[in-house]
This record gives C-alpha cells, structure tokens and sequence, in this order.
C-alpha cells in the first residue's frame, strides 16, 4: 500500500509500518479517536488533493471545479439529512475552527460568551482563557455540580446577569446526554444564539442513541473523525430554528470560514466527509453507534465491580472519566504511561474540582468508538475493564510530589521502576491475542 513511499523515504515507511502495527495490536480507547473505513482512505489518498478551490460551489475563484463542486455539494447534502437541518459548510479544516467561526459570525470582540468551564469537562474553544475565544471574547464560564453533572441553576443565574450573546453546549469529556432543551430555553430567555458543539457525539446523534440538536440549536458544530468515524475534518450546521432568529445566519458563517479564516478548502478532505456520511446513512451505521454506547456503559460497569470510581457515577454515551483522587492527586499520568506500556492508549484528563493541575490531572478519559469498530462487544468490555483497573492499582503508591523537580525525579523513578514490570507484560500480550480476535485493517501491511 506505500510500495512507493518504501522506495522513496524509507525512513518515513518505517515509521508509517510502526504506527500501523501500534493500531492493530493495541486497544486504542482515547474517546476522540477512531478507524477510518478503507473506503475513507481511498478518498483522502485520491487526486482530489492537487485542486485548490477558494470560495464554495459555483462561486469559486479558481477554474477547473466543476467536478470538486460536485463532490462538496454531495458531502452538504448528505449531512444536511443526516442531521436535519437547513445549511451545512464542510471547509473547516477541523472543530477549532469551526468553532471560531462561530464567534466571528454571530459576535463582536469583547462580546460576552458562555461555556463549559475546561476543567469541567468543556472544549478550549468554549472560551477557556489561553484560547483564542477567552482572550477576545468576555468568557463566563459555567460548571457542574459535585455530582458532575451541569449546574443548571448557575447557567441560569449566569446568564441572566450577564446576557451573553453566545451560549455553547458541548464538551470533550462529559459522559452523560447533553440536556439541549434546558439550554435551548436559557438561551431563547436572554436572546442569545445557541451553539451545540456536537464533535464527541455526531455519530450518536445519527445513530440515534443520542438526542438531536437541530430543533433547539441555531447553530450545530461538529468534527468528522470522532463516533462520524471520518476523516480530520468540521462541520458547521444551521437549522432552522438559526435561520428564523437570523435569515442571514448561513451566508455569516459561509464568509466567517471563507475568506475570514481559512484559504481554500482540502478537497480530498471533503470527499471523504462525503464517504463518511454515506455510511452514517447505512442502517448498520445505527447498529454500530448503539453498540458504542452498549459497550461504554459495560466497560463502566466493569471499572465499579472492581473498585475504580467514575465521574458521575457511569455514562450515557462513549466515553467515560475515571475518578483517581481515591489513590491520590495527580494520579493520571502514571496511570496513562501504565496503560501505554500494555499497549492500550487511553489520555489523562482533568476531573471536576481536580486537586492538580491539567498537566497532571487526577483522571483519565476513556472511550469506546475504536474498540466498537473493531466488533468487540460487551464481554470484551468486561475483560478490559479488569485489566484497566489492576493496572491502576498497580501504580496507585506512585506520588507526582510538590516541587517541579521533585515531579521530574518521582515520574522518571516511577518510568524506570514500571518499565518491564511483569503485570504490563502479561496485559500486553492478552491484549495482543485480543486484538488478533478483532482484527483492524485485515490483510493491510506497510
């Protein structure tokens, strides 16, 4: 499949071959991660990426698009259905983005906007302070409860006192539905635009084993590479609801990506949002995003029964977020590091009210997309689940400390202690044979 990279740049095609055997032997359970479909690969390889095609269909600034045209309108249509709204723009080169293209169509610099607060579980483009979004936009952040669910009484309140023009629903690590008609009422209350940042849960969404947005968002943001299970890429959605409150809502956003942030779109890109979408619209595509969310709340199950705390307590969706401050503060990344060396890829992630700090939180994030597309199912939740849960035992007594120095010197004593330790390498080669019982990409080789 990369004969010719191998003759070429070998160097490259040894790294390429390393990354593959890393994805077929190992459990990749990071929840913003999934496979492609072949089919995917084909599209993003296709010579769709030598045409440049600044502007949209019909209205390009460059020649020889009729036939990219075609390709962008197919990849609108479809996610137009889909999600059932009124305009769709596939060009944001991925959420980010997307996302500020948000700001820039329905906010003035220095608007006041609201969010899920980062450590909460939120998004940095929800106006977290070193984003963009929280320098040049008033950022009032929102929070959850001690139960980790939204404190709706606080959006409520803060909402009420300040007027925010912008109000987000989205987040990269809230496990349970996003309640849209709680916030939609909020919203329509203060006369703000309400924006759903739909990125962890579009294939869901499709799926049907999550609640729609459309009829009480204007706006829907979204990747395509999380449960979408497409390629790196964004999506901005308009609905209806969007379009009565601003009849100009669409052609805001259309010039906020175009030419107000971005150049031409990545053609190849878009046609593989359209391969994408196209199997959404399968009706094994529901089969699959239910089985995600089956195979979430067994792997949840599966962390209780052996004595792992979780973030409210489970999950509604495909991701869950391990509590580690029974073990102590900062207990993530030893955990994370932990699981890489049994060859299942998991990230660190901050918890609500974590006593550390985002670099070295007190939690994990975990997911189950990646696993599901490889047809693993409940009673292969069960066994990862225990294996999970020995390791985090066996790294518990792990102290991160106070001082910087005194953290480099406990995390390289710990990384040197670890390495090779028998447990690992007893998970790492069960993990193996699992994934050789699931296989990805059978009969590709690099």
């Amino acid at each position: 499949m990369i004969e010719k990279i191998k003759l070429q740049d070998p160097e490259l095609a040894g790294f390429m071959k390393k990354e593959l055997a890393r994805q077929k032997f190992g459990l990749e359970m990071i929840p913003s991660e999934n496979f492609v479909s072949e089919t995917v690969l084909e599209a993003l390889g296709s010579v769709l990426t030598n045409k440049y095609s600044e502007g949209y269909p019909k209205k390009r600034y460059y020649g020889g698009n009729e036939f990219i045209d075609e390709v962008e309108m197919l990849a609108i249509e479809r996610a137009k259905k889909l999600f059932n709204v009124e305009h769709v723009n596939v060009q944001p080169y991925s959420g980010s983005p997307a996302n500020l293209a948000v700001y820039l169509a329905c906010c003035k610099p220095g608007d006041t906007i609201m969010g899920m607060n980062l450590p909460d579980g939120g998004h940095l483009t929800h106006g977290w302070k070193v984003s963009a979004t929280g320098m040049f936009y008033n950022s009032v952040p929102y929070h959850v409860k001690s139960d980790g669910y939204i404190d709706f009484e606080e959006v409520k309140k803060l909402a009420r006192e300040h007027r925010p023009k912008l109000i987000w629903c989205g987040a990269t690590a809230y496990p349970r539905e996003f309640p849209f008609e709680e916030f939609a009422e909020i919203a329509d209350e203060v006369d703000a635009y309400f924006a759903t940042d739909i990125a962890h849960i579009a294939g869901l969404v499709i799926g049907g084993v999550h609640k729609s947005p459309s009829e009480y968002a204007h706006i829907i943001t979204t990747t395509t590479h999380k449960t979408l299970r497409g390629p790196r890429g964004g999506m901005i959605m308009v609905t209806k609801k969007g379009l009565l409150k601003d009849p100009e809502l669409g052609m805001k956003i259309d010039r906020a990506i175009f030419p107000g942030l971005q150049g031409g779109p990545h053609d190849h890109k878009t046609a593989a949002i359209a391969v994408a979408l196209g199997e959404a619209a399968k009706p094994e595509f529901k089969e699959y995003a239910a089985q995600i969310v089956m195979n979430c709340k067994s792997l949840g199950e599966s962390l209780k029964k052996n004595g792992i705390k979780l973030v409210t307590g489970g999950t509604d969706n495909h991701l869950l977020l391990i509590d580690l401050t029974p073990f102590g503060k900062g207990k993530g990344i030893f955990v994370q590091e932990a699981l890489d060396m049994a060859a299942i890829t998991t990230n660190k992630n901050t918890i609500p009210a974590d006593p550390s700090s985002a670099y070295y939180p007190s939690g994990i994030r975990l997911g189950t997309p990646a696993l599901t597309s490889r047809n693993m199912k409940e009673p292969e939740m069960k066994t990862i689940g225990s294996w999970i849960a020995e390791i985090i035992k066996l790294v518990s007594d792990y102290e991160l400390g106070d001082s910087k120095d005194e953290r480099i010197e406990n995390i390289e004593k710990f990384r040197e202690e670890i390495a090779g330790h028998a447990l690992l390498k007893e998970i790492r080669e069960k993990v193996k044979e699992l994934c050789k019982r699931f296989p990805l990409y059978d009969g590709m080789e690099y």
